[in-house]
């Protein structure tokens, strides 16, 4: 079964004690598993949140599974590098404002390092 990778916990909207967005959609294309807390951020070193992505992402299948970005844009930042690192390749939820809903877009490194 595929995963979606959510890079950070949902922001908790303060007044109403809700997530600041539903992400519910994104279940349509995995199990999403949260791997940063709301609250993390990238402060100094990245060494150890590299590790923890890297322990994460041990198992992604960039064929089967997503990536749903959310939180720190160092956070997010460290999630594409690490990703292209080990797999050169993968698919990331985007969400539609328009059409109120998540579309997969599939980012390969490889090919299009190789098309130039």
């Amino acid at each position: 079964m595929s995963k979606v990778y959510l890079t950070q916990d949902i922001p908790i909207d303060k007044l109403t004690g809700q997530p600041k967005y539903n992400i519910i959609g994104a279940q349509k294309y995995g199990k999403v598993e949260v791997i940063f807390p709301r609250k993390s951020q990238m402060l100094y070193s990245p060494a150890p949140f590299i590790m923890k992505i890297r322990m994460a992402l041990s198992k992604f299948n960039p064929e089967e599974d997503y990536l749903l970005l959310s939180g720190d844009p160092a956070i997010i930042l460290t999630f594409g590098l690490v990703i292209a690192e080990m797999y050169g390749k993968v698919k990331v939820l985007k969400w539609d404002r328009q059409e109120m809903q998540y579309y997969p877009v599939e980012i390969n490194l490889k090919e299009q390092l190789t098309s130039m």
